[in-house]
């Protein structure tokens, strides 16, 4: 019989193992964010959107086989439970780093091969500062916090942070307040429609001595049996009868405007074109072109703090294969063809600037 081959059970440093609290001097304010996120949905769909626009990159060594290697790496590496690629990896990194200001995330080992990527919860770990200028993610063991000791399998990304600060700052910071105010005008808005969509009557009866109790209960019962939803009746009265919708009388106020000035500080925070989340707001189309060319350097700055991720992860796949390590360049996809359309007519306008210079 064959000897069965002894393997490296893997296991993630970051996932909290013991049945605690979630921790952490940000939890309440993130939650705050993810709750943004579930309540308004322009947030939401900004942030996907983000998400989506990234694109994708190659990882370019100058050697093919190599490339090819790399490539296939990090197309088929496992992410999570049930995704696989390096774009769902930094794409959930992404958002995470967007909505709370900070992302980390985690090479798995297994057998001295990177085995999956794992995108960490924040609510699992802590991150410190130590004396040199690391940041430290800790966990909880036996009760008490300790640092991960494979620090060189553990990414964080912080989003613009504060002075003295390791933690980022998020892309929602400023807007729970215009999102309150946002969420009470859809709310009031819905009570109304509730109280006055739905017409309600005042039926009054002239005085008529003693018997005005009992015929008020007979109006009353014929005006139920005429306002029945499975069937049209008429009602049919004798005296003098007074019918009045209540809250005909009342002005709702115009809510065009109020709404529209809180989406567009939800928007400007955002930094995504409203055209983009099919808001159909006067703009020329110089405005649009503005406003897509500051999109592109929201992205390429997104991309610029997704790269020491990429390093990373590609140096430890190196490392694994007995690899010295290459200079290698990460090529991002054109974020648009318009971007590509325009840089081929500089290119163009510059040869021929060139060409007639020299004749």
């Amino acid at each position: 019989m064959r000897k069965k081959e002894n393997t490296a059970a893997c296991s993630v440093q970051t996932r909290e193992k013991e049945n605690f609290p979630s921790f952490g001097g940000d939890y309440f304010e993130r939650d705050l964010y993810r709750e943004l996120r579930r309540s308004v949905p322009i947030i939401d769909a900004s942030i996907i959107k983000l998400r989506r626009l990234i694109g994708s990159f190659c990882v370019v060594t100058g050697v093919p086989k190599l490339d090819l290697k790399i490539s296939r790496f990090l197309r088929r590496v496992k992410v999570g439970a049930n995704s696989c690629g390096i774009d769902a990896f930094l794409g959930t990194y992404l958002e995470e780093m967007l909505t709370y200001g900070t992302a980390v995330g985690e090479i798995v080992m297994k057998n001295g091969e990177p085995y999956a990527l794992y995108n960490t919860d924040l609510r699992d770990v802590e991150i410190r500062e130590d004396k040199e200028l690391n940041a430290i993610v800790c966990t909880r063991v036996g009760g008490e916090l300790k640092p991960c000791r494979q620090r060189e399998l553990i990414m964080v990304t912080a989003l613009n942070p504060e002075p003295g600060k390791v933690t980022g700052v998020s892309i929602l910071r400023g807007l729970p307040f215009v999102c309150d105010v946002l969420m009470k005008i859809y709310r009031t808005t819905g009570t109304n429609w509730d109280r006055l969509g739905n017409v309600r009557f005042a039926v009054s009866l002239a005085q008529d001595g003693g018997y005005a109790p009992e015929r008020a209960k007979t109006v009353a019962n014929e005006w139920q049996k005429a306002m029945r939803k499975d069937s049209v009746s008429d009602f049919i009265s004798v005296g003098e009868v007074n019918i009045k919708a209540i809250g005909s009388d009342v002005q709702i106020l115009d809510s065009e405007v109020p709404v529209r000035q809180m989406l567009e500080q939800i928007v400007a925070k955002l930094g995504i074109p409203p055209f983009l989340l099919g808001f159909s707001w006067s703009s020329t189309e110089r405005m649009s072109s503005q406003q897509a060319d500051i999109l592109t350097s929201e992205l390429e700055a997104y991309r610029r703090l997704l790269e020491p991720a990429i390093i990373r992860i590609v140096d430890v796949f190196l490392m694994s294969e007995g690899i010295k390590r290459p200079d290698y360049e990460i090529e991002w996809d054109d974020i648009t063809m318009q971007d590509e359309l325009d840089h081929q007519k500089a290119l163009l306008l510059a040869a021929q600037r060139k060409a007639i210079e020299g004749n």
